[in-house]
């Protein structure tokens, strides 16, 4: 079976998915991390897994850490 491809990005506004410009989207993106950042280290976390690269589980640490100011990331590296 083959999946469709999103090529817009789409909003939430009233409740409903909306098509929005690439610009607009990135901009609500940012501002919800925004957000998350004022209001202290412990509103946000990030998950990772453990099946993914090393890289990949350092770039998520990095950016939990030195963006977002959070110490709270979790590889799930015990299973």
């Amino acid at each position: 079976m083959r999946h469709a491809r999103l090529t817009t990005p789409y909003v939430r506004e009233k409740g409903q998915l909306r098509p929005a410009s690439w610009e607009e989207a990135l901009e609500r993106a940012a501002a919800g991390f925004r957000a998350a950042r004022e209001s202290g280290p412990d509103a946000f976390g990030v998950f990772s897994c453990s099946k993914a690269t090393n890289e990949m589980n350092y770039a998520a640490q990095k950016f939990a850490r030195q963006v977002m100011g959070t110490n709270h990331i979790d590889s799930c590296n015990r299973t």
